[in-house]
């Protein structure tokens, strides 16, 4: 199983940070985002990986090479500009050999089991959505406790983990997002499976905040 892994994007709400490092090499607690990834990945025995860039490739390549690229097979999709998650798997998909891949967002921190993708065809990984502030329970009108962010039940949201066929590179866009266009189709003709993880931990790194909180996680989950 090939692993793509989209990390081209310019990051820009975590500058001033991404002004000086691409965002696959900002680290939480002192490890490089695409470190974490490299390494979830193989744990499942996944160590052949293409991996989409563009903004600041050499930062990416000159990192990965000085850790001798982990013992992994890796090469590089460079986008001389954004083509969007639709066209940067197109893009690297001319590198895919086998039937199947997996896509997996390069900002996302999980230990999701991505082998229950791999029994389905075109599936999505999906978490529980979580809510952006704290919450508050009422016994009529009065406000009886205070919580921190929880997960909605029953209510799923995209964890940016996808495990697709080869034969579906051919109806990706050029240019744009995957989200938007081929999803879309697809989900109209009941041809995506979402595959459910409960209490899952992820985190997406889009934000100062999302940077404190998951390296707070992280600390709690190998404290446990």
């Amino acid at each position: 199983m090939q692993a793509i892994i989209l990390a081209g994007g310019l990051g820009s709400r975590l500058k001033p940070i991404t002004d000086y490092v691409p965002k696959p090499l900002i680290s939480i607690n002192n490890i490089p985002l695409i470190e974490w990834q490299i390494r979830q990945l193989q744990k499942f025995k996944i160590n052949d990986f293409i991996i989409c860039t563009g903004y600041k490739t050499d930062q990416i390549e000159d990192y990965l090479q000085h850790k001798d690229h982990f013992g992994a097979k890796i090469q590089y999709s460079v986008e001389s500009s954004p083509l969007g998650t639709g066209g940067a798997i197109k893009k690297a998909g001319k590198l895919i050999k086998g039937k199947s891949f997996l896509v997996t967002n390069g900002d996302v921190i999980t230990t999701i089991d991505i082998k229950k993708l791999f029994s389905h065809p075109n599936s999505i990984a999906l978490i529980e959505l979580r809510t952006k502030f704290g919450t508050v329970e009422l016994d009529n009108s009065k406000i009886t406790t205070f919580r921190e962010k929880k997960p909605l039940e029953n209510t799923w949201m995209n964890a940016g983990i996808y495990h697709l066929q080869r034969t579906i590179l051919a109806d990706l866009p050029t240019k744009g997002a995957i989200e938007e266009t081929t999803f879309h189709k697809l989900a109209k003709k009941k041809l995506l499976t979402g595959i459910k993880f409960k209490d899952a931990f992820w985190h997406s790194i889009d934000s100062h905040k999302d940077l404190e909180e998951c390296s707070k996680a992280l600390k709690g989950k190998h404290h446990k």
